[in-house]
């Protein structure tokens, strides 16, 4: 919210209307230089830690949502959207949940099989032993 901010001052100081003589601009300015950082912090440690596919999804998923609840506290964006807007918001949201839970289950589906395939094998040496039923087939060596 606090690039949300920048962006209004700098719209407003493009249209004649300097932002950066207050002390608000600069707050957010410096506001988003350090959470920026920190930010950078969490996510390389984060990298070292887990997967790339499981920390990419989840990053992803945190970002629009706080993004979104931010946006409705404070601009009240919800206020000026129809039910339609609302709806297909909400609609690629959740499209955006299921993906990424789809994706953190079925990530070792195909690699690494959760069961052993059991194999049979015989129990004494007399289970071994051809018996008349068998044929023998010669081979050439």
């Amino acid at each position: 919210m606090g690039v949300k901010a920048i962006g209004i001052a700098m719209k407003l100081t493009f249209g004649g209307q300097n932002q950066f003589k207050y002390f608000e601009t600069w707050f957010f300015i410096i506001f988003v230089l350090i959470f920026c950082l920190l930010q950078l912090n969490y996510l390389n440690k984060a990298l070292d830690t887990f997967n790339t596919a499981v920390v990419s999804p989840i990053y992803y998923v945190m970002f629009t949502t706080l993004t979104i609840v931010a946006s409705m506290i404070m601009f009240k964006d919800y206020v000026h959207q129809n039910a339609t807007q609302i709806i297909t918001e909400l609609c690629g949201f959740v499209t955006i949940l299921c993906g990424t839970f789809l994706l953190h289950k079925t990530k070792d589906m195909g690699s690494n099989p959760s069961k052993p395939i059991p194999v049979l094998l015989p129990k004494t040496d007399t289970d071994c032993k051809p018996t008349s039923e068998t044929t023998k087939i010669p081979a050439e060596v």
